[in-house]
C-alpha cells in the first residue's frame, strides 16, 4: 500500500479492493497442494496409499532419516506465527496474520522451489509457542518463524534452536541482517572503509536491529565502534529506562546520549525504525561519503532522493523497490532454507549466515546479464554505489547463495548428508526454477521499465477497458482507447473502474481522419481500393489505431477480444508492412506451464506452409525465444520420427531442418520428430541418442496451423497451461492480436508484451 499514501482517496479505495479481489478469486488465498505423483489408476492409488503406503512407513520406522526420502518433509518449510508483529500492521493476532503467511510460501516457492505450510499459533504465551512448534518437528524440514514481536523472539528462537533438530530461522531478525550486511560490506570497500575501523550507528533496537548489529559485529566491525539507539536515545552502559537484557548486550561506554550525538562523525546509519527518523540536518554532521541504510517499512527513515539531495556523496539504501539498492529479505531466505535441506541440515548456524552475506556481497561485484539489465529497464547496471546487492529477480542468487550455505553446512558439521558434485548441484538448482523463470512477470517488470503508449481499438469492450485500468496501474503501458468518450465513460462507471492514466481518442471524430485516409488511399490504391472504400474502412477502429501505429503516434496495438481471429488480423496486415528479410508473417503462442515454457508456432496464420515458410517460422520462433531470454532449442514437429515414416508432409519438415541448418548453422534444431520425443528427455535420451537438441525442445514448430491450434488450446484449457499471445512475428511494428473472448489477464500479459517489444524495436 506504500505506493498509495498520495493518491486521491477514492484510487486507494479502488487498489484496496483491487488487492482483496487478487486475494479472493478464483480461489479464496494464495496458495494449493499440488500432488507430485500420478493418482489415475488402480495402481497408482495402490501405490499412494494401501497396501504401498505401509512400505515407506516401515522404513521410516527402523530409519527416521529415512523420512527425507520417501516423503516432501526434505522440501517442506512451516512459516509460524503467533500474528504480535505483522509487517507495519503490530500485534493483529495469528488470523489476520495469515495472507501474509501466504504470501511467505509464494515467496518460498518461486524463488526456491520450496514448499510451505502456514500456520497460525493462537497464543501469546512463549513457552506455549514454543511447545506447539517443537512438536511439529516430524512433518517439516525447517522452520520459519515470522511476524513475533520482540524480545519474545529472541527467546523462542533460542529455545526452539535448541530443542530441535532442524533448521530453526527468525526471518524478521536475521534475513535483513544478512541482507544489509552484504550490502555493507561493498559500501565499505566503495568508499574505502575497513570494517574494524567503522563507526556504525543503528536506529532501532528491535529483532532486527540486534541481529544487524550481532552480524555487522562478525563482519568485522569493532563492538566498541557499534551504537545502538531507542526511542530512549543512546543505549548505554548504566542505563536503567527501557532495558532489557538483550537490549543490555549492546550498551556501550560512552557519553553520547542522543540520536544527533551518536551520528557525528559516524560512518554508518542504519535505520530501523520509523518514517522521518533522519533528516537532512542529521545526515550533515556524518563523516564523508556517510553509508545510509534507511530500511523502515514501507516508508524509509528518510526518502532516497531527500537523503541524496543532503549528502550526494552518501552511499544510500532502503527497503523499496523503486529506489536503488533495495534491501529485501527475498535475497535471503529462500535460498538459505533451499542450501539447508539440500543438505539436511539440522540447523542453520552463524556459518551458513556468514556464507550467504559473502556470497551476495561477491555476486553484486560481478557483471549482470542481458536477462537481469532487460528486466529492470535496459540499463547499464554496474557494481558501484546505486548497484551494492543483486537485483531481487536475479535468478543468479538461487545459484550463488544455495551453494554456499549448503557447503557451510557441511564444512561445519551441521549436514546429514554431503552435498553433490558442484556441477550437477548447479544443474539441480536451475532446473527448479522451471527452464524459463517466470517468463511472463519479466515481461511486465520489462514494461514499467519503459511503458509505451498502446493503442486498444477495441475501447468500449469491458475486458480491454479493464486490461487498460490494469496495465496503466501497473505502471505498464501508458493505454489508448479507441471509441466514443461518453460511451467508454459511462461503461468504466458502471464496471467500477478508474480510467486515470488511460487515454481515450474518439476516432470518428478525429482531427487525423481525412490525413489517415489519405495515406492509406495511397497505400492500397492499387489493392483495389477506391477513396470511398478507404474513408468506409478507416472508420473500422482497427484500421484506424493500425494508421496511428505506422505513423508513429503509438508505439503498439493489441486487439482482437471481440471478433474473430481472421478479421483481427486482415486490418494488420493491410497496413502494417512485414520486415524486409521476411516473406510471410506468422504467429506463436507462449505456454507458461508449472515446470517450464514453451513456444508454439505457427497457430495463427499459416493452414499448409510449405518447406520455406516451416523454415522461416523456425528462425522467427528463435529470435522470439531470445527475446524472451530463453535458449532456443528448437523441434520440427511431424508424425514420423527421424526418417521412420516417407511421407510428402514428413519429407516436407525435414526439408525444412535442413534450410535452416543452412541459414543459421549455429542454431539448435532437431526434426522430423513426434511431439512427445521433443519434449521428453527420457525418449530423447534412450531411443534417439543421437538427437542434436541436448535436452527436451522448448520451441515446437508444428507442420500445419491446424495441429499447432489444437495443442495449444488443448493444452490451455485442460493442461493447466497459461496461453499467452498470440504473439505476431515478421512485422515492422509491434502488433499482437489477442483470441476472440480473451480474458483480462490474457490481454493485461500481451500489453506488456507489446511494450517490451516496442521497447526492443527502438534505437538505441
Amino acid at each position: 500500500m506504500r505506493q498509495l499514501r498520495n493518491q486521491p482517496p477514492e484510487v486507494s479505495k479502488l487498489h484496496d479492493q483491487d488487492a482483496l479481489r487478487y486475494h479472493r478469486y478464483p480461489r479464496p488465498g494464495k496458495i494449493e497442494v499440488t500432488p507430485t505423483k500420478p493418482c489415475m489408476s488402480q495402481a497408482d492409488l495402490s501405490l499412494a496409499y494401501t497396501p504401498g503406503v505401509g512400505v515407506p512407513c516401515l522404513r521410516i520406522k527402523d530409519d527416521p532419516d529415512a523420512s527425507f526420502d520417501y516423503t516432501s518433509r526434505g522440501n517442506l518449510v512451516g512459516v509460524i506465527t503467533n500474528g504480535t508483529a505483522v509487517l507495519g500492521l503490530g500485534h493483529i493476532g495469528p488470523l489476520a496474520g495469515k495472507p501474509v503467511m501466504e504470501g511467505k510460501a509464494v515467496l518460498f516457492k518461486r524463488f526456491a522451489d520450496l514448499d510451505v505450510f502456514d500456520i497460525e499459533v493462537n497464543t501469546t504465551d512463549p513457552d506455549e509457542f514454543i511447545r506447539t512448534v517443537e512438536l511439529l518437528e516430524p512433518t517439516f524440514g525447517g522452520i520459519n518463524l515470522e511476524d513475533i514481536k520482540a524480545p519474545d523472539c529472541f527467546y523462542i528462537e533460542d529455545e526452539l534452536s535448541r530443542r530441535m533438530s532442524i533448521p530453526v530461522f527468525h526471518d524478521d531478525q536475521h534475513g535483513t541482517a544478512i541482507i544489509s550486511a552484504a550490502a555493507l560490506l561493498n559500501a565499505c570497500e566503495l568508499t574505502g572503509r575497513r570494517l574494524e575501523t567503522t563507526r556504525v550507528v543503528i536506529n532501532g533496537a528491535g529483532a532486527a536491529a540486534m541481529a544487524c548489529a550481532k552480524r555487522y559485529i562478525q563482519l568485522g566491525v569493532a563492538p566498541d565502534n557499534l551504537l545502538m539507539v531507542d526511542s530512549k536515545g543512546v543505549i548505554f552502559q548504566g542505563r536503567q529506562a527501557g532495558m532489557n537484557p538483550y537490549k543490555a548486550a549492546f550498551a556501550r561506554q560512552t557519553s553520547l546520549r542522543t540520536l544527533e550525538q551518536a551520528a557525528r562523525g559516524a560512518d554508518v546509519l542504519v535505520g530501523l525504525s520509523v518514517k522521518g527518523a533522519f533528516t537532512p540536518e542529521l545526515l550533515a554532521v556524518m563523516a564523508p561519503k556517510p553509508i545510509v541504510f534507511a530500511l523502515a517499512n514501507p516508508d524509509p527513515e528518510i526518502d532516497y532522493h531527500q537523503a541524496k539531495a543532503a549528502r550526494p556523496d552518501a552511499i544510500v539504501a532502503t527497503g523499496r523497490s523503486d529506489y536503488p539498492n533495495q534491501v529485501n529479505n527475498v535475497l535471503g531466505f529462500p535460498f538459505i532454507f533451499r542450501g539447508a535441506l539440500d543438505v539436511r541440515a539440522t540447523t542453520i548456524n552463524e556459518q551458513m549466515k556468514q556464507a550467504a552475506v559473502l556470497a551476495l556481497a561477491k555476486l553484486a561485484r560481478e557483471d549482470v546479464p542481458d536477462s537481469v539489465l532487460r528486466a529492470y529497464g535496459g540499463q547499464p547496471i554496474h557494481f558501484g554505489p546505486e548497484y551494492l546487492i543483486p537485483k531481487p529477480l536475479d535468478s543468479r542468487v538461487l545459484l550463488a547463495v544455495t551453494p554456499a550455505v549448503a557447503r557451510a553446512a557441511v564444512e561445519s558439521g551441521v549436514a546429514r548428508v554431503g552435498l553433490p558434485e558442484p556441477a550437477a548441484y548447479l544443474q539441480a538448482l536451475e532446473a527448479r526454477l522451471g527452464p524459463e523463470r517466470e517468463i511472463i512477470r519479466k515481461i511486465i517488470i520489462r514494461a514499467q521499465q519503459h511503458p509505451k503508449r498502446i493503442v486498444l481499438p477495441e475501447g468500449d469492450h469491458p475486458v480491454i477497458m479493464r486490461a487498460a485500468h490494469q496495465a496503466a496501474a501497473e505502471g505498464v503501458a501508458r493505454p489508448i482507447l479507441l471509441g466514443e468518450p461518453q460511451r467508454i465513460q459511462a461503461t468504466a462507471a458502471g464496471l467500477g473502474l478508474s480510467l486515470e492514466g488511460v487515454e481515450i481518442v474518439d476516432n470518428l471524430n478525429s482531427p487525423l481522419y481525412d490525413e489517415f485516409c489519405d495515406q492509406l488511399f495511397a497505400l492500397r490504391a492499387r489493392k483495389g481500393w477506391s477513396r470511398e472504400e478507404t474513408r468506409r474502412q478507416l472508420r473500422h477502429r482497427y484500421v484506424f489505431g493500425a494508421m496511428m501505429v505506422r505513423q508513429g503516434l503509438v508505439d503498439g496495438q493489441v486487439h482482437g477480444v471481440a471478433h474473430s481471429y481472421p478479421d483481427a488480423i486482415r486490418p494488420v496486415l493491410w497496413v502494417i508492412p512485414r520486415r524486409p528479410d521476411v516473406a510471410k508473417v506468422s504467429g506463436l503462442y507462449l505456454m507458461v506451464l508449472r515446470q517450464r515454457t514453451l513456444l508454439f508456432a505457427d497457430a495463427t496464420i499459416n493452414i499448409h506452409p510449405s518447406a520455406d515458410d516451416l523454415a522461416e517460422i523456425a528462425m522467427l520462433s528463435a529470435e522470439m525465444a531470445r527475446f524472451l531470454d530463453m535458449r532456443p532449442r528448437v523441434a520440427m514437429l511431424s508424425f514420423s520420427n527421424f526418417g521412420s515414416t516417407r511421407h510428402p508432409d514428413a519429407t516436407r519438415v525435414q526439408r525444412a531442418v535442413e534450410i535452416v541448418r543452412q541459414r543459421q548453422p549455429e542454431l539448435t534444431i532437431d526434426g522430423e520428430m513426434q511431439a512427445d520425443t521433443a519434449v521428453d528427455e527420457m525418449i530423447l535420451g534412450e531411443r534417439f541418442p543421437f538427437n542434436r537438441l541436448g535436452g527436451p525442445a522448448n520451441v515446437l514448430i508444428f507442420p500445419e496451423l491446424s495441429a499447432a491450434n489444437m495443442a495449444y488450446k488443448l493444452l490451455d484449457r485442460l493442461g493447466g497451461a497459461t496461453a499467452v499471445g498470440p504473439i505476431l512475428m515478421g512485422l515492422t511494428k509491434p502488433f499482437n492480436v489477442v483470441q476472440r473472448g480473451a480474458d483480462m489477464e490474457t490481454v493485461a500479459n500481451v500489453i506488456a508484451l507489446t511494450v517490451a517489444q516496442a521497447k526492443a524495436q527502438t534505437p538505441a
